[in-house]
């Protein structure tokens, strides 16, 4: 017996085997792009609308997160390129670690003390989209990945 016939055989709806086989082609493509379409509008105003960049400056200060309008530019810059990068699918790994910093530190030390509930500002989902893109990191950007079509990849 193959795999895929023991797989359709523990299905309670084995006619769904075509289905979840189609799926799981796509299914780290729509991880990878939905984790970076999310992103992005996340970092754009950060780097492109005026005030914004300095807004969120003071918010990083009373963090004490220091300094904080050069730290707020590399947020943004890693919210937007990043973002691109995962959409895309190029250099998904080094994107993706990124993001897991960038969510470790916004778990850490903007929401953990607020608990985990994101309602009441908590940490529930930084804590998500950070695991999600480490997934991401250990398992690249999948089959329709730029990153493919590079000779060597991270």
């Amino acid at each position: 017996m193959t795999q895929s016939t023991i797989e359709k055989n523990r299905l309670f709806f084995p006619f769904m085997a075509p289905i979840y086989a189609c799926g799981a082609i796509y299914c780290w493509t729509l991880i990878r792009v939905i984790i970076g379409l999310n992103l992005i509008p996340h970092g754009y105003p950060k780097l492109f609308s005026e005030g914004r960049a300095e807004a969120t400056a003071g918010y990083f200060s009373k963090l004490g997160l220091e300094p904080a309008l050069p730290l707020v530019y590399l947020v943004g810059v890693t919210e937007v390129v990043g973002g691109i990068m995962l959409v895309l699918g190029l250099f998904t790994r080094f994107a993706a670690a990124a993001v897991v910093i960038f969510m470790g530190f916004s778990v850490f030390v903007a929401h953990w003390d607020a608990g985990f509930f994101w309602n009441k500002g908590g940490y529930e989902y930084p804590l998500m989209w950070g695991l999600i893109a480490l997934a991401l990191f250990f398992r690249g950007g999948g089959d329709h990945a730029l990153d493919n079509r590079l000779p060597k990849t991270f």
